[in-house]
């Protein structure tokens, strides 16, 4: 617990905000005005402050360049028709946050610090919020270690920062996937349920050679036997087969999405047949041979929906059906755009005015 949370702001002199064209966002490229930053020393997070968006010093010595001791969020702000901002489902963001720190050696940070620094920066550059339709302000809450200390041990001191930039679609079409059976994403025993650098960094190389096969992203399957699919990319995945949601249960090896619990939510609210359990490549594959592979796709912050349009396996590719006619992910895409810009009931209270 923080007895009090008394943030300093240091405004920028002007703003950048003439340079965005909201109806040409990058994703990822254009950063707004101001970021948050607070440290852990002696045992507890102090020196909590709101600066404009800068670089950063860091020590050659940081142990974090040196063994990943970094863990992060991803979340997003909207704008409702009346210009006020919400935040998706933050609280759950502060959770797992601290699900990731402690695996990672990191202290927790308080939740009640969390949301008070979210909120007060967006309420700062809330004109960074673009409300232009299928734009939205992405969120990066991350802590690293700052021991300046290059042996393996835990460090002593932290850093807690949120930057922020306003983003555009963050797969413009539906993406090819490979199924991966040689590379692992994580392991049992390991940091693939953790929001952790490592396993995104660890990621790149399989990923690559993937691409240059003509596949925009990877399923990934399980260490020990390959034989059953957990995640697409950087994303939960999830797959209709005979009218039936099919996806791997969260546990140690895969994350437990936001946007996946939101989707799966939706799903039981609106009757759907919906099964948490392993999901195999063998039925995957024998589903999308005989037509019964009604849907796939990826869920995530970034993407929200990420519709699958091909599947590669070994030497065959299997086509999906048509993006327009698959019932339920452009349903649920459609709802929770609705709910996340305030323009459908929230009823089962995930957003938060700001």
């Amino acid at each position: 617990m923080i007895d009090t949370i008394d943030i300093s702001i240091n405004k920028v002199n002007q703003s950048n905000i003439g340079t965005l064209d909201v109806h040409n966002i990058p994703f990822a490229k254009i950063y707004s005005d101001h970021m948050f930053e607070a440290d852990y020393r002696d045992g507890e997070w102090k020196n909590f402050r709101i600066v404009p968006y800068q670089n950063i010093s860091i020590s050659p010595a940081n142990n974090t360049l040196h063994y990943a001791i970094t863990v992060f969020e991803g979340m997003k702000a909207y704008k409702n028709d009346a210009g006020e901002v919400l935040l998706f489902r933050p609280e759950a963001n502060a959770k797992r946050l601290n699900i990731s720190a402690e695996r990672m050696c990191i202290p927790e940070l308080p939740e009640e610090l969390f949301m008070e620094a979210l909120t007060t920066l967006i309420k700062l550059d809330s004109q960074w919020v673009p409300s232009v339709p299928g734009t939205s302000l992405y969120i990066r809450p991350f802590i690293f270690a700052t021991d300046e200390y290059i042996g393996i041990r835990p460090s002593d001191t932290f850093k807690f920062m949120i930057i922020t930039c306003p983003v555009g679609a963050y797969y413009s079409a539906p993406v090819n996937v490979k199924i991966e059976t040689k590379f692992s994403r994580a392991m049992p025993g390991g940091t693939g349920f953790a929001k952790a650098g490592g396993n995104y960094a660890a990621s790149l190389y399989p990923a690559k050679l993937a691409k240059a096969q003509g596949f925009d992203q990877l399923i990934w399957t399980d260490a020990e036997t390959h034989e059953y699919i957990e995640e697409s990319g950087t994303m939960n995945v999830m797959f209709i087969i005979d009218n039936t949601i099919i996806t791997a249960p969260a546990s140690g090896t895969i994350l437990k999405g936001i946007t996946r619990d939101s989707v799966l939510t939706l799903a039981r609210d609106w009757g759907m047949k919906v099964e948490e359990r392993k999901v195999s490549v063998k039925e995957v594959v024998e589903a999308a041979k005989n037509g019964t592979l009604q849907e796939a796709f990826g869920v995530g912050t970034a993407a929200t929906i990420a519709h699958i349009a091909r599947i590669g396996f070994e030497d065959e590719v299997y086509d999906l059906g048509p993006i327009e006619e698959r019932e339920f992910s452009n349903k649920v895409l459609f709802e929770l755009d609705r709910i996340k810009t305030g323009k459908a009931e929230d009823k089962f209270n995930w957003m938060l005015k700001v």
